[in-house]
């Protein structure tokens, strides 16, 4: 893959495998009615290959406590703003060898819901609404999540198509990144699913219920 915005995004799969994998934490979150995710659970709200029907699985779902590292990964802006009260970050990935597209899914956990909430203009607004390109487009991806944000541009060098979602579902923001080598390889439509099977996952996590959301169902 020769895209420069795909290459960070594979960078944060690979630094949450080098990471390695532990056991979850205790949830919290104060007041809130959304619960604080845990580790395990975060690990497990990723899209696995038995969701992602028709993608190959590139980097599998891996969860790793929020850190100085992870926190310059999830808010790469001034001072690490928007990671506040963060506990946990999770990424995993996807190629379409059909399409020649790529996805990365990417969580950041929070202690609360109004953490979650306090975070997401600011990470949005300061880098990954950004992250489609100046002549980005805005879309709707329906009423899924607490929030929700989407761009279509592009992502690449040589301006392949691509493009960025962003949902907070509860404590929990959520990050969909899509890419593709040549025009046709990913649609609004296929963002649309992807995005939204993400949220409905992190949502059924906060329910107590294990994610069983899926591409085809």
């Amino acid at each position: 893959m020769t895209m420069r915005n795909y290459r960070w995004c594979a960078a944060i799969a690979a630094a949450l495998l080098l990471a390695g994998c532990g056991g979850g934490a205790e949830s919290g979150g104060g007041n809130d009615k959304a619960v604080a995710l845990t580790k395990e659970q975060v690990r497990e709200t990723l899209p696995d290959g038995e969701a992602m029907t028709g993608w190959k699985e590139s980097a599998r779902p891996t969860a790793v406590e929020m850190d100085k590292l992870y926190r310059s990964q999830a808010c790469p802006i001034k001072d690490n703003a928007g990671c506040e009260n963060s506990r946990f970050f999770g990424a995993s990935t996807f190629r379409h060898d059909d399409s020649a597209a790529t996805v990365i899914f990417l969580i950041t956990a929070y202690d609360s819901e109004q953490a979650a909430r306090e975070a997401y203009d600011v990470l949005w607004d300061g880098h990954y609404a950004k992250r489609a390109g100046q002549r980005a487009k805005t879309f709707g991806i329906g009423p899924i999540g607490d929030e929700r944000d989407a761009r279509f541009g592009s992502l690449g060098f040589r301006g392949e198509p691509g493009a960025v979602t962003q949902t907070r579902v509860g404590t929990a923001l959520l990050w969909t990144e899509a890419a593709s080598a040549g025009k046709g390889g990913i649609d609004e439509d296929g963002v649309r699913d992807l995005a939204t099977m993400l949220a409905k996952r992190t949502r059924q996590a906060q329910n107590g219920d294990a994610p069983s959301a899926a591409l085809d169902g």
